[in-house]
């Protein structure tokens, strides 16, 4: 008997979700420009509204994590991805600094869970053998979402407007809940479309992650690879949070770009960084983990650097580029060591590295915001800050074993 291949599907929605994500949570940056305009707001206030996102996006992490190991990822998800959706489609509403800032909060709470379940929906639909390539080929596509974002948020905001463009693109949200939720089960065995071969074939990924394991959830929480990843996750973040929030500013303001030509240059970073995650996800398996890691960041650090002594935009572009690439590379292997330490708890302990990488969110555009604010818009040590996080992400993996047995 041939297997079947309805676990392809659930890889098709996920690759679809990221995307979706990514889009949804990059088109605040185009956005920020006028509505900083319509609202009155300095770099300051601009940097809190923009580090909303991921002060909520790190907090909800473990609680979003958690729902999806206790409820299942079919009616967490589910719900998630429309509660994140409305919140985007009601910031068109909003009025002043504070309405924006909450509504930008409740956003990120939504999202916090979406790739913690994902991640947990691919280790018991995949076997093992398939699950680190569809985790970088998922990524990728959320970075090619995000690349997407800026071109389609400035064509939605210059034709209806930032307060209706939200609501146009909410309906990505919607329109994906409508085709996930009567397909999916949280265990294939429950999928009609699934065979008994293609079951045989998902047993080892189904005892992982669906089976009790005996350890609670909390002492897993306390080893001291979770601290790393996160610690790396951080640095990694903060240097990130640049491209899909400040970028676009920065090529309007200091290389005196229009909007829509900042649009497209700000997607390099972000396809780059896709392109980053497949390579390292197809690597061969004999090639150390680690050292992909240790080199990647140390790379990103180097870039980033050299960037301000740079004039013009297209040089500067590719080597931010490259460095999103480099930094990329880590992703796979971070996200699929969570699954290796937390088994059944696989979106739990995703969630913690995540939330702990994820405070970044909100620091770094906060961070940003004040630098630029008291030294007059001096951008080189913004970047100086960045390419320090890559140095402290590189730190991490010298203490990591992502190759080791568990």
């Amino acid at each position: 008997m041939q297997p079947t291949r309805a676990r392809y599907w659930v890889v098709v929605f996920a690759l679809a979700l990221a995307m979706i994500m990514y889009i949804q949570r990059v088109a605040i940056s185009q956005a920020i420009v006028p509505i900083s305009a319509d609202l009155h707001l300095n770099k300051a206030q601009t940097g809190m509204v923009l580090g909303a996102f991921g002060l909520s996006y790190a907090l909800f992490e473990i609680p979003m994590g958690l729902l999806g190991d206790k409820l299942g990822v079919r009616r967490v998800l589910s719900q998630l991805v429309l509660l994140w959706s409305i919140c985007l489609a009601m910031t068109g509403w909003v009025w002043n600094l504070t309405s924006l800032w909450i509504m930008r909060f409740l956003f990120g709470a939504g999202e916090a869970g979406c790739f913690p379940n994902l991640t947990r929906m691919l280790s018991a639909w995949l076997p093992v053998g398939e699950r680190v390539k569809a985790q970088a080929v998922m990524w990728a596509f959320g970075r090619w979402g995000g690349a997407l974002a800026p071109p389609v948020a400035f064509f939605v905001i210059h034709n209806f407007g930032w307060r209706m463009g939200f609501g146009i693109l909410a309906l990505l949200g919607a329109a994906w809940v409508l085709a996930f939720l009567p397909w999916f089960r949280n265990d294939p065995a429950e999928h009609k479309s699934v065979n008994k071969a293609e079951l045989a074939m998902l047993e080892a990924s189904r005892a992982l992650v669906l089976h009790d394991h005996g350890m609670p959830w909390y002492r897993l929480l306390m080893q001291r690879d979770i601290a790393f990843l996160g610690l790396q996750y951080f640095g990694f973040s903060y240097t990130w949070y640049f491209y899909v929030t400040w970028l676009p500013t920065w090529l309007q303001q200091s290389r005196g770009l229009t909007p829509g030509i900042a649009a497209g240059y700000a997607m390099i970073p972000l396809a780059l960084g896709g392109l980053g995650s497949i390579v390292s996800g197809f690597l061969p398996l004999w090639v150390p983990r680690k050292w992909v890691a240790f080199g990647g960041f140390c790379a990103t650090a180097v870039l980033i650097f050299i960037i301000p002594s740079i004039p013009g935009v297209a040089l500067p572009m590719a080597l931010m580029g490259l460095a999103s690439f480099a930094s990329d590379l880590t992703m796979p292997i971070s996200w699929n060591t969570c699954v290796e330490i937390g088994k059944q708890y696989t979106a739990t302990v995703s969630s913690t590295m995540n939330m702990l990488g994820n405070f970044a969110g909100f620091v770094a555009p906060v961070v940003f915001g004040l630098i630029l604010q008291h030294t007059n818009n001096n951008w080189a040590i913004v970047m100086y800050t960045m390419a320090a996080a890559a140095i402290v992400s590189a730190s991490c993996w010298l203490f990591l074993e992502p190759d080791a047995k568990r």
